[in-house]
């Protein structure tokens, strides 16, 4: 098993409106990312699971040509409401980092 953090050229989020937040898991390697692709970790449900939202609320898109998958999920709390403390969404990737992929690859 390896985790994400140490295979994925980067791992971000940001907003997407002031009500959705948008992730991106991207690769640099081709080969890399079929590995990845092939194990079929990174999905929906699984993104749903990490972010506690239905899976239904979740627009997941696989990119192969960019070697990337993408998520848009709803903001607990929208951008600059009163409790939000990540106005720009760019501190929401941190639960993709520690995925782990049944890969044998030394980090």
């Amino acid at each position: 098993m390896v985790k994400l953090k140490h295979i994925a050229k980067a791992c971000k989020s940001k907003n997407a409106g002031p009500f959705h937040i948008t992730l991106d898991i991207m690769f640099d390697k081709p080969a890399l990312f079929e590995q990845v692709r092939e194990t079929g970790v990174i999905n929906a449900k699984l993104i749903a699971q990490l972010y506690g939202v239905a899976e239904a609320d979740i627009l997941f898109t696989e990119y192969a040509p960019a070697l990337a998958w993408k998520a848009t999920l709803p903001r607990r709390i929208p951008s600059g409401a009163v409790g939000d403390t990540d106005v720009y969404g760019a501190q929401q990737h941190a639960p993709l980092l520690d995925i782990e992929i049944p890969l044998d690859i030394a980090a």
